[in-house]
Formats: structure tokens, sequence, C-alpha cells
């Protein structure tokens, strides 16, 4: 346990250490105490506020998503049906998919407006293929983060079930 808490508290006191730092990577020789000066230019920078109201508005929507379907991909699977084992195997899948790889097959094979497979599937049906991240790149964030962890209320159902029968 001890491990652990050095594993996860030196990162954080190291971080907090070096944002009272003055460092450029352009002019390595400046350097030296800072005090609150790196705040203050964080919180007057332009993108600074839309970067934070993005933040939350991401987090709040992937916790929405991903608690509500999670919850009843859990009642569904809760019962008995044909193909259970292999529909669960699905929907765990994508937990264990390194997120650079899951970006890369959303943005590649799914999401492409040209090569895509919804551009495939809006094209069958009629309809112009959706740029997604040119026109949507937030809505094209939250789809993947939410996909890749939509399967937390289900392991969670699935774990007790393991273990109390």
């Amino acid at each position: 346990m001890i491990a652990l808490f050095l594993w996860m508290i030196v990162p954080l006191l190291m971080t907090i250490y070096f944002s009272f730092i003055r460092f450029s990577l352009l002019n390595p020789d400046i350097s030296g105490f800072a005090g609150i000066e790196n705040y203050q230019f964080l919180t007057e920078d332009e993108s600074f506020w839309p970067a934070i109201i993005n933040t939350v508005i991401l987090m709040g929507a992937v916790l929405i998503v991903t608690t509500v379907l999670g919850t009843l991909l859990a009642v569904l699977y809760d019962r008995q049906f044909f193909g259970k084992n292999v529909a669960t195997l699905l929907v765990i899948a994508p937990f264990f998919v390194m997120p650079t790889v899951s970006a890369l097959i959303w943005k590649n094979f799914i999401m492409h407006p040209v090569y895509g497979l919804l551009a495939f599937v809006l094209q069958k049906f009629g309809l112009h293929a959706i740029d997604w991240f040119g026109e949507y790149p937030l809505v094209s964030v939250i789809i993947i983060i939410a996909w890749e962890w939509l399967d937390m209320p289900l392991e969670g159902c699935l774990f007790k079930r393991l273990h109390h029968p």
C-alpha cells in the first residue's frame, strides 16, 4: 500500500513543484522560482476558460452516457439469452483496447468522412457523410471515450454475479 501511495503522490508533488518553477524550452537559461506567475498567466490566457468549459462538458457527457447506457446494458445482461457470453465479450472488449488504438480505429475506420463505416451507412440511406472531427470534434471525442468506458456498470454486475450466484 505504501508503494502504491508513493506511486501516486510523488508525481503529484512533482507536478505541483514544477508549476511554481519558471522554465522555457526556447530559452533554457530562464529558470528559477516563479511563484504564482504561471497561474496568473494561465488564467489570463483567452483559451483557458473555453478549455475548462469543454473539459466539464466532456466529463459530464461521458459520465451521463456511460452511467445510463451502462446501467441499461447491465439490466439487459442480468437475464439469460442466447449468445450472452459472446455479447458480454463484445461489450467488455473495448475496455482492453488502448485509448490510442481506439481513437485511431474510430477516426480512420468508423468516423472517416469518405471511407468510414458511418459514411458508408449514411450514403446507403441517401444522406451525406459527416466530417465528425471537423464539424463535431467534442461530440466525436465523447462518443469514443464513452464507448471505451461503457462497460464499467456492466462489469460490476458481472463481478457480483460471479461471486454471489
